[in-house]
């Protein structure tokens, strides 16, 4: 056994601390996601987040750092060629991607793609542009509801999107349908990181609202990670949130659905006062969908606020052999331009009852996450991973 038992890994989906030295290559430009946060909002109320470490790591001129943290931290950056949500999260687990995921942002999805789709589903595509969620619903529900067409749309992101109505398209079709487009979307020249079904309700504009019941087709990682090596060890391999679909349940042993980010972070409370030995990784995706896509700084400061309130309540429930891990996948920064992702560094804060606080060395890989969790339960990174372990710095 190792030196902790349980290793929960919280993702803040999207929480960047400042611009990679090649961000600009990624059209990013003195992007700052939780430093803009910090500046709009003027001060958060994040007593957890400080006594971390947060703001040793990321100063704020309206904010007092801690004393004497009681966390180890330091700057993570993306050694993969991307900047979004699978990358970074396969990144952790030791896998690097060289190839970005296609994005069709500024022209919608190829005439051929479309029509596959069309004579696939039996259904006639509208939409087929980049626009948020919300805006497609108000410029297109009602015809979908009408008509029996089917939405597509797209975003920054490298993602195909479905919508459909709960009540006039039926969630299984919905779902049958998304199957049949993350299939065809597994060619080179339309490969999208993940397709999405977005179920909605309402009858007519302004009433329109999605569901939780959305749920993504994510491509395979393209080899094992360290889930995979965990699992095979016989670990425990919890998933909250995204988690599970973001590997495509590679590795995971337990998978459980959160409704927002305060529900998932309630779900990681509950499963710390069970027993498990192994891994709980969770994904708190609502600060980069609700948030930063929307480009809303304050509703993001106080989404950070509503995660810090929970994260005290997991900090008095952790265990003496527990580690807790927080860190990002990527930045959104809601003050930039467009509605895309930013390339960003993001934070690394590990706490365990009894550390030492204080900071780390910068490291240029996401991927010394995994590599501390495989260390700690000794087991092996599966071979074409990368990362190397800290453990032995998280003292």
């Amino acid at each position: 056994m190792g030196r902790y038992n349980r290793i929960f890994v919280i993702v803040l989906d999207s929480l960047g601390i400042g611009a990679m030295p090649d961000s600009d290559k990624f059209g990013d430009i003195g992007v700052d996601t939780f430093g803009h946060i910090v500046e709009k909002m003027g001060t958060l109320e994040i007593p957890n987040l400080k006594k971390l470490g947060m703001l040793n790591l990321h100063p704020a001129k309206t904010m007092e750092a801690e004393g004497s943290p009681a966390g180890r931290y330091m700057r993570l950056g993306e050694a993969s060629n991307g900047k979004d949500t699978m990358t970074g999260h396969w990144e952790m687990m030791g896998i690097k991607t060289e190839t970005p995921f296609q994005t069709f942002t500024d022209t919608g999805f190829p005439p051929e793609l479309i029509a596959e789709l069309e004579k696939r589903c039996g259904k006639r595509v509208i939409g087929n542009k980049s626009a948020s969620g919300t805006e497609i619903l108000e410029e297109l529900a009602e015809e979908e509801i009408r008509t029996g067409a089917m939405i597509v749309y797209t975003s920054a992101d490298s993602v195909l999107q479905i919508c459909g109505n709960e009540e006039t398209f039926d969630l299984d079709n919905l779902y049958r349908c998304c199957e049949i487009a993350r299939e065809l979307t597994l060619k080179d020249e339309w490969r999208v990181g993940r397709v999405i079904a977005r179920p909605y309700v309402g009858k007519k504009k302004g009433e329109f609202k999605r569901t939780s019941n959305r749920h993504d087709y994510a491509l395979k990682p393209t080899g094992p990670t360290v889930l995979n090596a965990l699992k095979d060890a016989g670990m425990d391999v919890i998933g909250i949130g995204k988690i599970n679909d973001i590997f495509c349940g590679e590795g995971i042993t337990e998978t459980h659905h959160s409704d927002s980010s305060v529900h998932g972070m309630e779900q990681t409370i509950d499963i710390c006062r069970e027993d498990f030995h192994g891994l709980c990784f969770v994904n708190l995706v609502d600060f980069d969908a609700v948030w930063g896509h929307r480009r809303d700084p304050q509703g993001y400061g106080r989404e950070i606020e509503k995660f810090d309130e929970k994260l005290g309540v997991l900090l008095e429930e952790l265990r003496k052999d527990d580690l807790l891990i927080l860190t990002a996948d990527h930045g959104n920064d809601p003050t930039y331009i467009g509605t895309d992702h930013t390339r960003e560094y993001v934070p690394f804060l590990a706490y365990a009852k009894g550390m030492n606080g204080g900071d780390l060395e910068p490291e240029e890989t996401f991927a010394v996450i995994g590599a501390t969790v495989a260390d700690n339960f000794g087991v092996e990174m599966p071979e074409g991973t990368i990362g190397t372990s800290i453990l032995d710095k998280l003292v």
